[in-house]
């Protein structure tokens, strides 16, 4: 019994372009410690069946992981861990179920706050980054007649290989090339709509995780946002890219070992 007591639920979002395929490193290190683990993809991300041309809002976007909460047991919280990106599902997440999260983890992800609309922390990205940092990374309009213009985009190999990956093994980086997909950063949507909650996403305990030779989210970036809306505790792994959950999978297990210990 006191094994099942310590089990702890992980439920893994990545970021943009990517799919639940990224954390196979991450899953079975967690797993083999007796923990259950949920990685989901994203709507039009992984294998979801959704194109990105049909995903016009974060909200429809985040779906899978709405339902994924939605269908807990009401007594039952999980450990979310959002990726890059991924940070703005689990505030979604978070405003929409507070009381099914026991903390949200953002690895080195956008992570907005309360005061401001959720675009504000994409808007201060795009600010601090130059047009040169995405590379060759693709981006093309999608309409839809009732929607205004949707911008998607794809990450592309030099932007993968010496932004993204570029301390990760090689095999994950062909992976990579081989799996992602296009996706959208939503700005249209979330510069229209409501602040995050202080009752809901406010509510949640958030610890934040630097990947220290992280090239894809600026220092600067990662320390404004950390100090825009201060988060329980930071941690930082050491020789991480911004892929921390394959340049250094054990020691990002290491530390949602600790997370889960002090804040589930």
């Amino acid at each position: 019994m006191a094994e099942s007591k310590n089990q702890k639920h992980f439920v893994l979002v990545h970021g943009g372009n990517h799919g639940a395929w990224c954390w196979h490193k991450l899953k079975p290190l967690l797993e083999a410690a007796g923990h259950r683990v949920t990685a989901l993809d994203m709507a039009a991300s992984g294998i979801n069946m959704k194109a990105i041309q049909d995903v016009h809002t974060l909200s429809e976007y985040t779906e899978p992981l709405l339902e994924t909460l939605a269908s807990l047991p009401d007594n039952e919280k999980v450990i979310l861990v959002g990726h890059s990106l991924g940070g703005l599902n689990c505030a979604l997440a978070a405003d929409k179920f507070p009381e099914k999260i026991s903390v949200a983890v953002f690895l080195t992800a956008f992570m907005p706050d309360t005061a401001h609309k959720p675009s504000y922390v994409m808007d201060k990205f795009c600010e601090m980054i130059s047009a040169d940092h995405w590379l060759d990374t693709q981006f093309a309009p999608y309409n839809d007649s009732s929607k205004s213009s949707l911008m998607s985009f794809l990450f592309g190999p030099k932007f993968l290989t010496s932004i993204l990956y570029q301390l990760s093994p090689i095999e994950d980086l062909e992976l990579a090339k081989l799996l992602i997909r296009p996706g959208s950063l939503f700005l249209d949507d979330l510069s229209k709509s409501n602040n995050f909650t202080s009752e809901g996403y406010g509510k949640v305990n958030r610890v934040y995780i630097i990947c220290e030779e992280d090239e894809g989210m600026p220092k600067e970036f990662l320390q404004w946002m950390i100090d825009n809306y201060p988060v329980k505790h930071v941690m930082k792994i050491k020789g991480a890219d911004h892929m921390g959950m394959l340049s250094k999978p054990q020691e990002l297990c290491d530390c949602l070992f600790e997370i889960a210990q002090r804040f589930a």
